[in-house]
């Protein structure tokens, strides 16, 4: 049962969070989606730049590609009373000198995640994309790397299903890995169709 002025207290809080200003590059812009009676939670990574500019999260190309995952417009994606956003750092953290962006800010998770997922309940479906969000949401149920624990996703459902970071920067783990589109992704559309319906 969702504790609603819990939540949204939670949610209030989180959005007014300025913990880590002095160490974000950026400033801190907190980006979350979460209402009660969200039946699929999106856990990812970070705000990227195009992101903290807007405050909307998943608005850049790697939103259009998991959109694509899912088989949902932005009207239904974006639709918080069924579907929550919650990444594990919600500020963006930079970006990292040997390319791509920095991993989260840990004090997200240490202030935040407990609290957040405590208040929230248990979830239909949550999609735990990348490795940060795997430690997280599987704990010692993931496996040694984050393409066997995706490979793996069966042994996740019906309530969990694994993905890589939808980035432009995963199209040769794609093409390495034929079996996400052939196997993975039908069956994660399906579990999407079903949790919303």
């Amino acid at each position: 049962m969702q504790d609603t002025d819990t939540l949204a207290g939670l949610v209030d809080d989180v959005r007014a969070c300025r913990h880590c200003a002095a160490t974000l590059p950026l400033g801190p812009r907190p980006v979350i989606r979460l209402a009660p009676g969200a039946r699929i939670v999106i856990a990812g990574q970070a705000p990227g730049t195009k992101v903290h500019e807007t405050g909307i999260p998943w608005n850049d190309a790697s939103g259009e590609r998991l959109r694509d995952w899912l088989d949902l417009d932005r009207e239904r994606f974006y639709d918080e009373s069924r579907i929550a956003i919650i990444p594990q750092g919600f500020c963006y953290p930079g970006r990292d000198p040997r390319g791509g962006d920095n991993p989260p800010r840990p004090e997200c998770q240490a202030l935040w995640h407990d609290r957040l997922f405590a208040a929230l309940g248990p979830v239909p479906l949550l999609l735990a994309i990348g490795i940060y969000a795997q430690a997280y949401h599987l704990g010692p149920a993931r496996k040694a790397n984050m393409t066997e624990t995706v490979r793996a996703f069966r042994d996740y459902l019906p309530s969990v299903i694994p993905l890589p970071h939808p980035s432009w920067r995963n199209t040769h783990w794609s093409r390495k890995n034929p079996w996400f589109e052939s196997e993975l992704l039908p069956v994660l559309k399906t579990r999407v169709r079903e949790v919303l319906a």
